[in-house]
């Protein structure tokens, strides 16, 4: 679907000098001299480089719709992650890189987003939030204040989080994926 220059809004994707760019930051300028622009901050969806880009109202951009489909996680095989598709059974596999740090927060059975560009996986959304184990608290150091005291403490997966001085080692806990910060207690 075409689209006009100055048409550009955040989160909009579009195919620019053979790429793939998803609009970060869209700027309408009106200089008193010359032709208004839209100044846009793309970000590359396939390598994550940015470009900062004039579009005017009288250029025609190729704006792409994203697939969005949901995946089971099922497991790590060597350096791939695979995932399936709960509708058709097929099976996904992508690079562990792919996913990329986020890849620890995976558990057997967990739904991701898997975004994809003419059946090509271009990105995976994991849920915001997971519940995981602490397997190692540090203990408490008495005569800290309470009001900014967190301690480290290492969830199940290996990852390092910093914890309320009240969370002990045994205990789950939310975590968001996107920040890698504690949110609370698990019920």
């Amino acid at each position: 679907m075409k689209i006009n220059g100055n048409e550009i809004r955040p989160g909009n994707v579009i195919e620019h000098n053979g790429g793939l760019w998803a609009a970060v930051k869209t700027n309408a300028v009106k200089p008193g001299k010359g032709g208004a622009f839209n100044q846009v901050e793309l970000k590359n969806l396939i390598d994550g480089t940015k470009l900062n880009e004039r579009f005017r109202a009288s250029e025609t951009v190729e704006k792409v719709r994203l697939e969005q489909k949901e995946f089971q996680y099922l497991y790590e095989q060597g350096d791939m992650l695979v995932f399936m598709d709960t509708e058709s059974y097929e099976q996904l596999e992508l690079q562990h890189d792919f996913v990329g740090d986020r890849a620890n927060f995976l558990q057997d059975g967990m739904m991701v987003t898997v975004e994809l560009y003419e059946e090509k996986p271009i990105g995976v959304s994991l849920p915001d939030q997971v519940t995981l184990k602490i397997v190692e608290a540090d203990p408490v150091v008495k005569g800290q204040t309470a009001a900014s005291s967190y301690k480290p403490a290492v969830m199940e997966n290996g990852i390092r989080v910093m914890v309320p001085p009240f969370i002990e080692a045994g205990e789950t806990i939310l975590v968001d994926t996107n920040e890698i910060s504690y949110i609370r207690r698990a019920d």
